[in-house]
């Protein structure tokens, strides 16, 4: 259809949909933002996505996107103006490898840290040591990053692909226990966390939206 944007199937707080966003309001690629409520899916996103986690893009001529790297790829192949695709430090490679190191096992840490009764047959019964357990484990992940963080990014003195991608699940581990976070010994990590969070980039893709429902008027981003 002529003039028909992009849709985007989000959740605000969820970090792959974040990152997705991130990456879609960086390239300036206009699209229609459908927020939906994930204990009630609409129809329209299962449709397109029968898994039913988002982000889900949804292009004009029905190709549907539903990781949320790819959104991301999608988006800053099409327009990259601050460059995230070429750091100064890194390549896609390495930049790849570092992501899925993120989305393997620190996201696995992470699920059990914030959500340690969703795993009572792992946790035997002891949901807080388990729950400590694998912030210790998460801990050492994130120990690393700062000690990459010299330049002030990931990859050198500007931000990348691998920094959007991870930064939303970093924010989520460091607000399980916000007190905790600031009291370890990470100055790059909570800097470069704190730089991101007070940024222009992140306040506008955070911004709270009625859930999305066929009647409902359309966002546009």
């Amino acid at each position: 259809m002529a003039g028909a944007l992009p849709v985007l199937y989000s959740f605000r707080r969820c970090p792959y949909a974040m990152r997705a966003r991130l990456a879609l309001a960086v390239s300036g690629e206009p699209y229609e933002l459908r927020e939906v409520v994930l204990r009630d899916k609409p129809a329209e996103l299962l449709a397109a996505s029968p898994k039913g986690t988002v982000p889900v893009l949804v292009l004009p001529d029905g190709t549907v996107i539903d990781q949320s790297l790819d959104v991301m790829l999608w988006a800053l192949r099409r327009h990259d103006p601050q460059n995230w695709l070429a750091p100064p430090n890194a390549s896609m490679d390495e930049m790849l490898a570092l992501v899925a190191g993120n989305d393997g096992k620190f996201k696995r840490h992470l699920d059990r840290y914030k959500y340690p009764n969703r795993y009572p047959e792992e946790a035997a019964g002891d949901a807080q040591a388990f729950a400590l357990l694998h912030r210790t484990e998460g801990a050492a992940w994130l120990a690393k990053l700062d000690g990459t963080l010299e330049g002030g990014w990931l990859f050198g003195a500007r931000a990348s692909l691998a920094d959007m991608a991870l930064l939303p699940f970093v924010r989520q581990f460091a607000h399980t226990d916000a007190a905790w976070f600031a009291a370890q010994a990470w100055p790059r990590l909570q800097a470069w966390l704190a730089g991101f969070e007070a940024g222009t980039l992140y306040a506008g893709v955070m911004g709270k939206h009625a859930p999305w429902r066929e009647a409902n008027a359309q966002v546009q981003c």
